[in-house]
């Protein structure tokens, strides 16, 4: 248990470290691509994790992403939904016979099309919202919507890179 809670905020800090200082100082195709890796963070929460312990720490990334980049509570609510989100798609992924105790929703277990469709569908929603809360106009919906698209698609790649390179490949445990 002790294991699993330092192992989770080494990945959380490692992450957001990542983010802060390599990831927001990228400029692909002048600003449409954005990546968000820090969301791998969330995705990868064990699956038995009560609902309300996933929204608490959905917010608390956000708010530590809002603190690193001076972007006030446009994380913290993005952060929220996709963990709103990921509520609904555990339980619409889920196996007839449940998920396996203490494990995780990563490539190696899940395989990559159970991964693309989680993932991509969260980071997603993630993205959608702040973009849409960044901008908060309407009347740059598709420009918002392409570069929430392209930006989704980045970081699910990026995700899926750090997966494979960084996860064992045995399905089982974490």
């Amino acid at each position: 248990m002790i294991g699993t809670v330092l192992l989770n905020v080494l990945r959380l800090a490692l992450l957001l470290l990542l983010q802060v200082l390599v990831l927001d100082h990228l400029d692909v195709l002048n600003g449409y691509m954005v990546p968000y890796l820090y969301v791998l963070f969330l995705l990868m929460l064990p699956f038995e994790l009560p609902e309300w312990a996933t929204l608490l720490i959905g917010w608390a990334t956000g708010l530590l992403m809002d603190l690193f980049s001076s972007t006030p509570g446009m994380h913290m609510s993005a952060c929220t939904v996709m963990m709103f989100g990921r509520i609904y798609m555990l339980r619409l992924l889920a196996p007839r016979e449940g998920y396996e105790y203490g494990m995780r929703p990563t490539v190696p277990r899940m395989g990559i099309p159970w991964f693309i469709t989680y993932a991509g569908a969260l980071i997603l929603l993630h993205h959608l919202w702040l973009f849409n809360v960044e901008v908060f106009r309407f009347d740059r919906f598709f420009s918002t919507f392409l570069r929430a698209l392209l930006s989704a698609l980045f970081t699910l790649a990026l995700a899926i890179l750090v997966q494979l390179l960084t996860t064992r490949a045995e399905r089982g445990r974490a």
